[in-house]
C-alpha cells in the first residue's frame, strides 16, 4: 500500500507540475507528497523528477515510468475502491463537477433520493462553470455541454445543449419586437463569455429548416454566469442568449419570455463525462446510471430542446 501511495503522489505531481498542487488534489500536505515520491524513488533506485525551487520536471526515466504506470494505477484504484465498498454497496467520496446554476436547479434535488439508495457514498460536488481536467484534477465525473472529449474520457448523452434568446416580458412595451434575426441589431445583447477563453463565441442562430443567421445584437454586457445574465435580462437590460436548462426556471415563472421562438443556437450535447476504464469504480458507475435514468424518466432531454 505504501508503494501505491507513492505512485499516486508521483502521477499527480507529474500531471500538476508541482508537489503543492498534487497535494491539494490528493488532500495531503505538500511535504507528505514530496516524501512519498522520494521514498518511491529510493525504492526504485532512480530519480523520477528534476527539482528546483521554481520547477518540477520529469526525468527521462520519470517520463517512461509515468507512461507505464498511469493507466494501471487508475485500474488498481478502481479495484481497491470496489473491494472496500461498504457491505458490497458502492461507497466512497464522489467528486463531481457541474455548472453552478445547472447543478443547483437539476442536480441538488437528486441528492436525497440518491443518498437514500446509496448511503455509503459521500458527495464532493464542485459548482463551477469552467470545464475541468477530469483525470488530472481527480474528478469522478463532470456534467456539461459542448465539450470536446480529451483522451481517456467518455461521455453519456443527457440531452441537447441548445441556447435561446430571452428578454423581460415588458421589454418590448415601448419598442417593436424583432420578427427575424435581421432585426436584432436594434437591441442590446447580454452574452455569456467562455470561462476557458474569456471571449464571447460567435454562435449562429438556426431554425427548423436548418437555415442559419448571425446574432447581431449590440454587445451591451457580458457575464460569466448564466443565472446572472438571466437576472440582468429580467431587469430589462437587454436580450440574453442563454442555455435552455438555465433559462427554463425563468420561463416557467414568466420572469422571462422567449425571443424569436423559431430560432436557437445548437451547442452540441449536454453530457455526463467520466474516465474511460474497464473497471469503473462502483460509486461512479451507479451515479452515472442514476443521472441518465433520472433524465430519461423526467423527459429532461425533451424539455431542454429549443425546437
Amino acid at each position: 500500500m505504501e508503494t501505491m501511495i507513492g505512485m499516486q503522489c508521483f502521477v499527480r505531481s507529474a500531471e500538476a507540475g508541482s508537489f503543492s498542487e498534487a497535494a491539494r488534489r490528493l488532500g495531503m500536505t505538500s511535504a507528505a507528497v514530496g516524501k512519498n515520491v522520494a521514498r518511491l524513488e529510493a525504492g526504485l533506485g532512480v530519480r523520477l523528477f528534476q527539482r528546483s525551487t521554481r520547477s518540477l520536471t520529469l526525468t527521462e526515466a520519470g517520463e517512461s515510468f509515468l507512461h507505464e504506470v498511469r493507466d494501471g494505477l487508475v485500474s488498481i484504484q478502481a479495484a481497491v475502491d470496489n473491494l472496500s465498498s461498504a457491505g458490497g454497496q458502492p461507497a466512497g467520496v464522489l467528486k463531481v463537477s457541474m455548472g453552478t446554476g445547472f447543478g443547483r436547479a437539476y442536480m441538488v434535488p437528486l441528492l436525497a433520493p440518491f443518498l437514500a439508495k446509496y448511503p455509503a457514498i459521500s458527495p464532493d460536488w464542485h459548482f463551477d462553470n469552467r470545464q475541468v481536467d477530469l483525470i488530472a484534477q481527480g474528478f469522478d465525473a463532470a456534467i456539461g455541454g459542448g465539450f470536446e472529449l480529451p483522451p481517456g474520457v467518455v461521455a453519456r448523452n443527457l440531452g441537447p445543449a441548445h441556447r435561446i434568446l430571452v428578454a423581460a416580458p415588458d421589454y418590448f412595451n415601448d419598442k417593436k419586437a424583432p420578427k427575424s434575426p435581421a432585426d436584432l441589431d436594434a437591441f442590446d445583447g447580454i452574452f455569456i463569455r467562455s470561462p476557458q477563453t474569456g471571449r464571447v463565441r460567435p454562435w449562429p442562430l438556426r431554425n427548423r429548416a436548418n437555415e442559419q443567421a448571425p446574432i447581431t445584437l449590440r454587445m451591451r454586457m457580458t457575464m460569466s454566469d448564466p443565472e446572472a445574465a438571466c437576472e440582468s435580462a429580467q431587469m430589462g437590460l437587454g436580450i440574453a442568449l442563454i442555455s435552455v436548462p438555465n433559462a427554463l426556471p425563468f420561463l416557467h415563472d414568466k420572469r422571462l419570455v422567449r425571443v424569436l421562438s423559431d430560432w436557437y443556437v445548437d451547442g452540441g450535447t449536454l453530457s455526463i463525462y467520466f474516465a474511460a476504464q474497464k473497471l469503473l469504480p462502483a460509486k461512479t458507475r451507479v451515479f452515472v446510471d442514476y443521472v441518465v435514468e433520472h433524465f430519461r424518466a423526467q423527459h429532461l432531454a425533451q424539455q431542454f430542446s429549443a425546437i
